[in-house]
């Protein structure tokens, strides 16, 4: 597999009077794990939907792995190895699990056939612990197996970044054990992530880089604890000084928390 390169460049949308996402740059280089937080409003999703595609930028360029891809179709970007959930999640829900696994595989791979898609359909269950689930229809599945799905259906794609969209948003704390460790053990193997998460606990302990948006504008970009002591951003968005943690946001370890839930059980 190639290196991986998002290169982001002075990226803009407007609409109408109001300017969304105000001249943001970053790269991605190789497989970081990268966690985007702001207030609500900030621009996290309009970005997210320049970068897959889905809206088409007022301004700015964005290059992955040396291929301009802003302004093609969200199946174009996708093909090019860029790959996101959403924050209400998007699975066909009159479909079995498997069903929803082997649609984005067979339109990636047209020419690939069914038996070889749903042979690596069934190696993304195993990896989600979701065989079991295989002929379940998405509709009867909970709020955070339909995250995991929409992982699933993202692992079929085999795409060099994933951008995952408030992925432990009403998710069971067990559950969301489940969801850090897929993430760590893809990122370990080969590919990158932007994590958007208002789950602060978890998006500091498992990020490595933070990137911070504020009425548009990208106001930072660094490690956790870079951002965890930037005076822009803890008057943004983290808040006032703490006497005990030093910010408003504790940074708790995501496994402590489900050891907290088992004990309160």
């Amino acid at each position: 597999m190639s290196q991986i390169h998002l290169q982001v460049n002075n990226l803009s949308k407007d609409f109408g009077g109001l300017r969304a996402v105000n001249n943001v740059s970053f790269e991605v280089n190789g497989p970081e794990l990268i966690g985007m937080i702001g207030p609500n409003g900030a621009g996290k999703t309009t970005l997210t939907n320049l970068l897959d595609g889905a809206l088409i930028p007022s301004g700015g360029t964005i290059y992955l792995n040396g291929k301009r891809i802003d302004g093609i179709k969200p199946y174009q970007v996708a093909r090019a190895g860029l790959g996101r959930t959403f924050q209400v999640t998007r699975s066909f829900r009159r479909m079995t699990v498997m069903e929803n696994l082997l649609v984005p595989g067979m339109a990636l791979h047209t020419t690939a056939s069914r038996k070889a898609q749903e042979k690596k359909a069934w190696e993304v269950l195993e990896f989600l612990t979701f065989e079991h689930l295989a002929n379940e229809y998405a509709r009867s599945l909970s709020g955070g197996q339909q995250k995991l799905l929409e992982l699933g259906r993202l692992l079929m794609l085999d795409p060099d970044i994933i951008i995952l969209d408030e992925p432990f948003a009403g998710v069971h704390p067990k559950l969301m054990e489940k969801i850090y460790e897929y993430i760590t053990t893809v990122n370990a193997r080969g590919k990158a992530f932007i994590l958007i998460s208002h789950d602060m606990d978890t998006i500091f302990t498992l990020s490595k880089r933070l990137l911070v948006l504020n009425f548009g504008s990208l106001i930072a970009d660094g490690t956790p604890d870079e951002v965890r002591q930037d005076p822009t951003v803890i008057e943004a968005y983290l808040g006032e000084e703490d006497e005990e943690y030093g910010t408003a946001m504790p940074v708790v370890d995501v496994h402590q928390l489900v050891e907290e839930e088992g004990d309160a059980s």
